[in-house]
């Protein structure tokens, strides 16, 4: 091939491509609006302890957010630098919001039936009782939550075939 036979394919290659995006409204493209964090999301019905950990996080941070009149996206952002973090860590009323984010997470998942009654009154007593460093870590990854629950998740393993 010759490369002016290359080259005029690659600018028909092209063209056909941004026609094909106008055609497509690509033109119109407009990003989706940010979740209200306050507002309640779906929960599904999670199949393991993984998947419930990754509901209860983000439902932690929804109610985060909520606390603070923030997008839950600022909160992942905040928390995902050492700055961050230890801005919250050091600043009581943003681990109140992480305390009461996660406060939220279990009365949504004992709502929606995720978890039994005596469980989230366990991790609501354990809420209670973190300092400021390890509500962080709890809302990073509720799965963190979930393993310094020890006993309280026996029921909870028994659900979904144990905690491993």
């Amino acid at each position: 091939m010759r490369p002016r036979t290359l080259v005029v394919g690659a600018i028909v290659v092209s063209a056909v491509l941004v026609v094909t995006s106008l055609a497509l409204g690509g033109a119109s493209y407009e990003p989706r609006p940010v979740q209200d964090p306050c507002q309640p999301r779906p929960w599904r019905s999670p199949d393991s302890i993984d998947e419930l950990a990754q509901q209860l996080t983000l439902s932690a941070l929804d109610g985060a957010a909520c606390e603070l009149h923030v997008s839950r996206e600022t909160i992942v952002l905040a928390l995902g630098t050492s700055e961050g973090r230890s801005q919250f860590a050091n600043d009581p009323r943003l681990a109140e919001a992480l305390r009461a984010g996660l406060l939220r997470a279990v009365d949504d998942a004992e709502q929606a039936g995720a978890i039994p009654g005596i469980v989230a009154d366990g991790l609501r007593e354990l809420i209670q009782s973190l300092p400021a460093d390890q509500l962080v870590a709890s809302v990073r990854n509720a799965g963190a939550l979930l393993d310094r629950a020890g006993p309280v998740l026996g029921p909870l393993g028994e659900l979904f075939g144990g905690l491993g």
